[in-house]
């Protein structure tokens, strides 16, 4: 039986602390399973301006960066499950209107601010005298915790017993920057080579993280299989294939308590069936002036507008898709180009097309309930979660086969299944799918059938935390990792 283990867990943002996206959600969830489980869980994430109702209590600390001396104060919220969260408050670098850039760009002094997160993190965790079994890190923004236990603080004992998870939540972000800010990591030289963060003349936070880190994991099995390829690996592949053995994946939860259309208090109507869901459909139609009757069947998105949510293909099938008979949701916001295909395509026809060019969580809840269908191409798609939520609300999905969404969804075949999936990049593929889509909401008796497979799957965080909880067992039974630079 697994025995309690300390863990403080470290991400850029925190549901419902800070969110722009799926790591949120996963680092707010995934510690009151955790601590169900019974093991004692803390939460670290900056404190930015949109937290500035959640601390309670606060502290000050003193943060040595290179050539200088940066205050933080700490403050502390709480997640459900009466889980501790500490934010870390720096006005120099957190005080912002956005997490990391800009709209389309980027803080020049991202790696200042993240260096400095890390840094703070194994502060905060001696300043509270809380000592713990396990780090787990997520993504690059936290890249560095491993790199500096096995440098600036490998010599200092009450370091010494701590291991690490590192979690990669999407490869292609990577926290690389010129070899000029180097220095603001605060370590020795000889971690500026290639067997140290440098990646192709450039540092790499993310780079330091599957180094340096004790085990690396993935949120979905497949993803996992996916990045240590040439194709997905985004240049980072033969290090994963090195770590092969410390690697595995994991399939992210969903919290029900905030996706359920039976206790959702953001929606039209509370539903738990089928038959339950026509008066949110309505309420979404009339919210954005849709003219379509019952038998046309309406697709949404909820997405990120990038290239690697598919935004191309959907662009290369549009024309076909117009002569379907289906209408079209799109919340979302990102690249330009994406923002003015979709606005062109609502003007072209507002009768069957909408959009809404922003990240709303509200109207992700009331589109997700009042829609028909979810589509996610995806080129790739490191766990993905809109896909899971759709499930619960009775929206049948039509997934690219990758990543999470190849574990999550099973094509339907008139009895099993819960959704559509095609080929990733793949016009004909997407094209057939959504006609055995089609197909299959004209047929009422199949497609309750597939509505209610859907509603009726659990990937509740109890499996998945399950899981987490297994690895870090694990962590903490294994010799640490011997990777460091003499």
């Amino acid at each position: 039986m697994s025995s309690s283990l300390k863990i403080l867990l470290v991400a850029a943002e925190v549901f419902p602390f800070a969110k722009t996206g799926g790591l949120a959600d996963v680092a707010g969830s995934l510690p009151s399973s955790l601590k169900k489980l019974g093991h004692d869980v803390r939460v670290l994430l900056p404190k930015y301006p949109c937290t500035e109702s959640q601390p309670i209590r606060s502290l000050d600390l003193e943060i040595e960066i290179p050539n200088s001396t940066e205050k933080a104060t700490l403050f502390e919220g709480q997640l459900p499950e009466n889980v501790p969260v500490y934010l870390v408050g720096n006005d120099t670098y957190f005080d912002r209107e956005h997490l990391y850039g800009e709209p389309g760009t980027e803080y020049s002094d991202n790696a200042e601010r993240f260096a400095f997160l890390s840094q703070a993190a194994l502060e905060t965790c001696k300043a509270l005298d809380f000592q713990p079994d396990i780090i787990h890190c997520n993504d690059w923004h936290t890249g560095l915790i491993p790199v500096y236990l096995k440098s600036l603080y490998l010599k200092k004992k009450w370091y010494s017993k701590i291991r690490t998870l590192f979690s990669i939540h999407n490869l292609g972000y990577q926290g690389n920057f010129s070899m000029e800010k180097f220095s603001a990591t605060g370590l020795p030289d000889k971690f500026a080579g290639s067997d140290g963060i440098e990646f192709y003349g450039k540092i790499s936070f993310l780079k330091s993280g599957l180094l340096f880190s004790d085990t690396l994991n993935t949120v979905s099995p497949r993803y996992c299989q996916e990045i240590q390829t040439a194709g997905l690996g985004f240049g980072m592949e033969g290090i994963l294939q090195q770590r092969s053995k410390d690697l595995t994946g994991i399939l992210n939860g969903v919290d029900y308590s905030v996706w359920n259309p039976a206790t959702d208090k953001l929606i039209a109507e509370p539903y738990d069936s089928l038959s339950k869901k026509q008066k949110c459909r309505e309420a979404l139609i009339n919210k954005f002036s849709l003219k379509i009757d019952k038998n046309t069947p309406l697709l949404c998105m909820i997405s990120r507008l990038s290239s690697q949510k598919g935004i191309d293909l959907l662009m290369e099938v549009s024309e076909d898709i117009k002569e379907k008979k289906l209408a079209l949701l799109v919340l979302g916001q990102g690249d330009s180009k994406y923002e003015s295909f979709f606005s062109q395509l609502s003007d072209s026809n507002p009768n069957r097309y909408a959009t809404a060019l922003t990240f709303d969580d509200t109207l992700a809840h009331q589109i997700l309930a009042g829609s028909d269908m979810f589509l996610m191409p995806s080129t790739y798609e490191p766990c993905g979660l809109t896909q899971m939520y759709a499930l619960k609300y009775g929206t049948v999905p039509l997934v690219s086969s990758v990543g999470g969404l190849d574990d999550s969804i099973q094509t339907f075949d008139g009895k099993i299944g819960t959704g559509f999936k095609f080929a990733p990049n793949d016009k004909n593929s997407l094209l057939l799918a959504l006609k055995k889509a089609l197909a299959c909401f004209s047929d009422k008796s199949s497609w309750e059938c597939l509505v209610n497979n859907g509603m009726s799957k659990d990937f509740s965080w109890d499996n998945a935390g399950g899981k987490y909880s297994d690895l870090y067992q694990e962590i903490y039974n294994s010799a640490p990792s011997h990777k460091t630079l003499q």
